[in-house]
This record gives C-alpha cells, structure tokens and sequence, in this order.
C-alpha cells in the first residue's frame, strides 16, 4: 500500500502515542475526526497499524542484561526454523537474518549476567547452530519506535 503524507504523519502521531483521539490527530494534520477514523481503519486493514502495545521500560520488569548474538547455522538451516527456534527462547526479543558472516542476528534480554549465559545455552543447544558471537550491549544511545525515518 502507498502511504501520502496525511498517513505518515497519522502513523507518526500514532508511534508519538497510540493513546491520541482521532479529534487529537486531525488537529494535528488538519482533518475531521472521522476522517482520520477511516484513514486509521484503512492502515489497519491493510497491515500498515498491525496493532497498538504499553512500551515498557524492560529495567522495570528486571530484564537490565542485553545481548546481541550471531548464529551461525548449518548449510541447509532455512529462515523458518531459526523462526521456529528462536520463538522457543523467552529472552529472544528479536531476530533477524542478515547478511554477512553470520547467518542470523539474535536480540536477548535477560535479568542478569548468569540469565543470559543459560538463554545462550539453550540457544546453542539448536540443533543447526554451529557457532555463536555474543556482543553485550554496555548502553542504548537510540531507542525509537519504528515511525519510519526521522524527520528532524
């Protein structure tokens, strides 16, 4: 679906804070209230707004250890089974295939230290993995929502 700058803007707003009222919006792009409704319906209905979540500070919840991992997988090791796999994982925040050395790029989070090290176990017990990276993440410098490209 082609998105014009009304719906960037809408969707933009949105990521801002999905809590704005459509009267919120369309005072911010100079539209009705049920125009901005039936933009939103039509974003929705087309997977642009696949849905609305609490953006939670992981800190708060006790996840304060980060890592980023990279997999490296057997030949024939296709997407869906690292999908498959890394689903499994609770800590897997995300992942990714990627081009490069690695086969695949894997998000955790854990509590601590010693959490991280068994979720990397257990990632390392898949049977296609053959060899992992692990980078620890020290401090997030940018942490956005995806709201598309930053315009200032």
């Amino acid at each position: 679906m082609r998105l014009d700058d009304l719906d960037r803007r809408i969707v933009a707003l949105l990521c801002e804070d999905a809590r704005f009222s459509y009267a919120d919006i369309g005072a911010k792009v100079a539209l009705s209230a049920p125009a901005v409704k039936r933009r939103v319906d039509r974003l929705r209905a087309t997977g642009v707004i696949r849905g609305y979540t609490a953006l939670v500070d992981p800190a708060a919840l006790g996840w304060t250890t980060e890592a980023f991992v990279e997999l490296y997988c057997t030949g024939r090791t296709t997407p869906a089974q690292i999908e498959r796999a890394t689903r499994r994982h609770p800590e897997v925040v995300g992942s990714y295939t990627v081009s490069g050395g690695a086969d695949a790029l894997v998000h955790l989070r854990a509590a601590d230290i010693s959490h991280l090290e068994e979720a990397l176990e257990r990632l390392r017990a898949e049977p296609f993995v053959t060899q992992t990276q692990s980078m620890i993440v020290l401090s997030r410098l940018v942490d956005r929502p995806a709201s598309g490209p930053a315009t200032s």
